[in-house]
């Protein structure tokens, strides 16, 4: 255990919707959510306005509608989070060059490994406002939460309690007593199944879980996730920060003899490597959030098509769910002749088990739309996404509000402008065009074989 909290965890806040409503300056301080916005669409990120309603991430889309209904809804831009990450990275390493990255919008960050060391909670406390002050000015005005710890644990645990935009410290030597009055879904790994089966041996609080000797958590929760959960409790983390994993995925795939059509006996194999998959991440103690269905046709030619989770898992029934959901969206009719299924964006943290067969909204829940993965192929045909970049020669740049009867409707306004004027164009109209690096970026991923999210 480290003598000083010298371990960071920046998050982001409401990372997706932020930079929407930085790049359009009408929706700021209004509700926005960004995710699938189709019939079965699930919520990627909501913002905090919109959270007030009760929408959050890996909702299902439809029930934002219901809970929000007045919300933007906006289709993600990923190349555009791409570039404020790679901004709000590149703050992190100049204060140190151990920096651990979790996703785009959150990261691990080892102060001792910059020579930080004697430091004072105020110390660490300045250094967490002014690497603030400088992921907001290299962002243009994204705000973070930060926490620091003496371990990972605690400082993923510390920065989700001041949000948005705060920083808390907790002090070496007060972590048993900072976790103890929590409830014991805040371990990485506890969701309500496993809350369930503690609550039924009367621990609720991890200071309850704090009581029992190892032996006593195993038989509880079994020994897969006993041990780390007994460690945990105890805030007994050693888990050293690390900039480059050398796993980046796992994952399973098979060349069959004759290509196969049958869509049960490949929903069989996907099912099959979904939990090879699994065994794998667990004896590596890794958890992922981005699961890939590869598939190669019987031209030879190959897809991939892929589904980001809200949280990192090495549930097999839920790496298995989305294969399941990607193999759907996938065209069989001519056969298949290589099938794989993967995990990557690796962790070596569990989110919890939101996703197990016990709950009622996991089918719908298990997976979050991110069509960085599968981009649509825009230039090939003349529809629109709402929140997608345009540009007109006469009126500029700006986004699109809404399409639909044939007609695209879009406010002219950019980050650097004030709320900006609406007009509306036939969707064929030969002067509204996509912005260019964006239709680019889709065209060059979609040479590379990628298809287009069913929504």
């Amino acid at each position: 255990m480290r003598g000083e909290p010298s371990v960071l965890h920046v998050d982001l806040d409401a990372f997706f919707a932020a930079v929407e409503q930085r790049d359009k300056p009408s929706l700021r301080g209004k509700p926005v959510v960004v995710g699938g916005i189709g019939l079965r669409g699930v919520v990627s990120t909501a913002s905090y306005e919109a959270r007030k309603y009760g929408v959050r991430s890996a909702m299902s889309t439809s029930e934002a509608r219901s809970r929000c209904p007045h919300a933007a809804y906006l289709w993600p831009r990923f190349d555009v989070y791409r570039q404020s990450s790679q901004a709000v990275m590149a703050e992190m390493r100049a204060l140190s060059p151990l920096v651990e990255p979790l996703s785009l919008d959150e990261a691990f960050i080892d102060l001792a490994a910059a020579g930080l060391t004697g430091l004072t909670d105020d110390d660490v406390r300045a250094i967490a406002e002014d690497l603030k002050d400088s992921i907001r000015a290299a962002s243009g005005g994204l705000t973070a939460s930060v926490g620091a710890g003496t371990s990972k644990l605690i400082a993923k645990i510390a920065s989700d309690l001041d949000k948005p935009n705060g920083v808390v410290v907790v002090p070496a030597g007060t972590e048993a007593a900072f976790l103890a009055p929590m409830q014991v879904t805040v371990i990485p790994g506890v969701g309500p199944a496993t809350a369930q089966r503690l609550s039924m041996a009367g621990v609720r609080t991890v200071g309850d879980l704090q009581q029992l000797d190892e032996d006593e958590i195993v038989r509880t929760v079994g020994s897969a996730h006993g041990t780390s959960l007994y460690r945990l409790a105890i805030a007994a983390d050693e888990r050293p920060v690390v900039s480059d994993r050398e796993t980046k995925s796992v994952s399973v795939e098979d060349t069959f003899e004759t290509d196969i059509v049958d869509k049960a006996l490949l929903i069989a194999i996907a099912d099959r490597m979904a939990h090879r998959v699994s065994e794998r991440l667990q004896k590596a103690q890794l958890s992922g959030r981005t699961v890939t269905l590869k598939s190669r046709m019987h031209d030879f030619t190959t897809h991939t098509r892929s589904s980001t989770l809200a949280g990192p898992t090495d549930d097999p029934r839920v790496i298995a769910r989305v294969a399941r959901r990607l193999l759907d969206g996938s065209d069989l009719s001519g056969g298949i002749r290589l099938l794989g299924v993967g995990v990557s964006s690796l962790a070596d943290w569990i989110q919890d088990d939101l996703f197990t067969e016990s709950e009622a909204e996991a089918e719908e829940a298990a997976e979050i739309e991110q069509p960085i993965e599968m981009p649509d192929r825009s230039r090939e045909r003349p529809g629109y996404h709402p929140g997608q970049d345009v540009q007109h020669p006469e009126h500029g740049s700006g986004w699109v509000w809404g399409s639909g009867r044939g007609r695209v409707t879009v406010r002219f306004e950019t980050a650097e402008t004030t709320p900006g004027p609406v007009r509306t164009f036939a969707i064929e109209d030969p002067l509204l065009s996509k912005r260019a690096s964006v239709a680019a970026e889709q065209d060059s991923e979609a040479e590379n074989g990628h298809n287009r999210p069913n929504e």
